[in-house]
């Protein structure tokens, strides 16, 4: 079969040098970090696929703008600059920079969420459901049915099951739902999009039942590619235009900037009601910083604004989903079960299907992103068991998953094709070889997120 690759809209201008360690090596280091890829140096990693966040790489636009950035304590002009890109891109006037996501989360959170609260959305994600649960609110995942079969192809698995999401509106009212939280794209089934038809039925819902909407908006210009590319009406519209319609329906947004805002650390809140942005702001100052710096230095905000320009650009957002869309190919080539149909940002794994034999409990998707490092010193992670078991509200007993996967995320403007080669690989020999996997034990785990800290054992050992 042809493969088509699409290929860079860039030139490279500087390179950094990485290293393939011997596989004594990396079996030694991997157990030396309890099992637990991000226990390990970054100098120890050939192919980084852990995370987009941050680790994406900017134009010399942006690294232009680091020298123009305004350090002032108030009043920067980096940060008006940044209101105005974000004003435009979103419709929403008020503008609250944060060091990165989770600090954006955590205000929302701190303000809106009180005990024993829930928040329904399509499915959220690691740092979401963290806040949430220091909160002690409880994360309602309600995405549809299609978007947790990974065989199953939707062209827009990420959406918000209106039945369910009516069911819960009803069963929680007001008292007990502060908001509605519409993460596009959706990270935790495959980065797989939302569609506006459904953002749209969303926000009717919300209005019936008097709750603001909010998204998490970390990949929206990769959401509306996908919209442009699969959602009739939409073929002729280009991204700025889906996106101030996406936005249009929400009251407000989180940003982890470190993705679709292609700088390596930033994020922000962006809200159209002003008596929310000032408690907002109140918070930020305790928590982050001024309100027009947030915990960002002025250079920063500086290449943000700029990156926040380049992410709607077609010729970026094309090579962007199509470099993963290669990817995805050439593991199907190798028979390596995936979650169809690709996202944006990541190629998921199918663990149930790569590797059957070994239960839920015992870490599956963890012995993959184990097993992939000693072939091929890939970075990648497990999204299953370890970062998604959540305790039942009413039970307190651990549920598992719906879903076990293990993502291969891609870094922005950092690999090229061969990258993507190495990678195929190195899964298609794991997954040939998958009868020689085996399980993990946990011997230490923290109360809360504890996908980041946890050490494990091979079983048997």
């Amino acid at each position: 079969m042809e493969r088509r690759y699409i290929a860079e809209p860039f030139k490279i201008k500087m390179v950094e040098p990485i290293r393939l360690t011997s596989r004594e090596e990396r079996v030694r280091l991997i157990r030396e970090a309890g099992y637990n890829i991000f226990n390990l140096r970054s100098e120890d990693v050939y192919i980084d696929l852990l995370t987009d966040s941050g680790t994406g790489a900017m134009s010399h636009n942006q690294w232009a703008a680091l020298l123009s950035g305004d350090e002032a304590y108030a009043g920067s002009r980096s940060y008006y600059r940044l209101q105005e890109v974000i004003r435009t891109l979103t419709g929403y006037e008020y503008v609250l920079p944060t060091h990165q996501g989770r600090a954006a989360e955590h205000i929302l959170m701190e303000l809106l969420v009180k005990p024993g609260m829930f928040v329904p959305g399509n499915m959220h994600f690691d740092t979401t459901r963290g806040h949430l649960q220091m909160k002690e609110g409880f994360p309602l995942d309600l995405v549809i049915a299609e978007g947790l079969q990974p065989q199953f192809e939707h062209p827009f698995k990420g959406n918000i099951d209106l039945e369910r999401l009516e069911e819960a509106l009803q069963q929680y009212g007001t008292a007990k739902i502060p908001f509605i939280l519409v993460t596009v794209t959706c990270n935790n089934n495959g980065g797989q999009p939302v569609s506006l038809s459904n953002i749209r039925a969303v926000r009717q819902a919300a209005e019936r039942h008097g709750l603001p909407v909010f998204f998490d908006a970390a990949r929206f210009a990769e959401n509306c590619y996908f919209i442009r590319q699969r959602e009739p009406g939409y073929a002729n519209k280009n991204i700025r235009e889906i996106a101030r319609e996406l936005f249009s329906y929400g009251d407000g947004c989180l940003m982890s900037a470190k993705k679709d805002g292609l700088v390596n650390i930033g994020g922000f809140i962006a809200l159209r009601d002003r008596a929310l942005y000032d408690r907002a702001a109140e918070q930020g100052i305790i928590y982050e910083g001024f309100p027009t710096y947030g915990g960002l230095a002025g250079r920063d905000m500086a290449a943000l604004a700029c990156g926040l320009e380049e992410v709607v650009e077609p010729d970026y957002l094309e090579h962007r989903v199509g470099q993963t869309a290669y990817l995805a190919q050439r593991l199907r080539e190798g028979g390596v079960p995936l979650v169809e149909p690709p996202g944006g940002h990541a190629v998921y794994l199918d663990v149930k299907r790569f590797a059957p034999h070994i239960p839920q409990p015992v870490f599956p998707g963890q012995a993959i992103v184990v097993a992939l490092y000693i072939e091929g010193g890939v970075r990648s992670v497990e999204l299953g068991t370890a970062a998604f078991t959540d305790k039942d509200p009413a039970t307190g007993a651990c549920k598992l998953p719906p879903l076990e996967l293990v993502r291969l995320t891609i870094p922005r403007r950092v690999y090229t094709q061969s990258h993507m080669d190495a990678v195929a690989e190195s899964v298609i020999r794991v997954y040939r070889d998958r009868a020689a996997l085996q399980g993990l034990r946990v011997v230490y785990e923290a109360p809360v997120m504890r996908h980041f800290t946890m050490r494990f054992e091979l079983l048997g050992s």
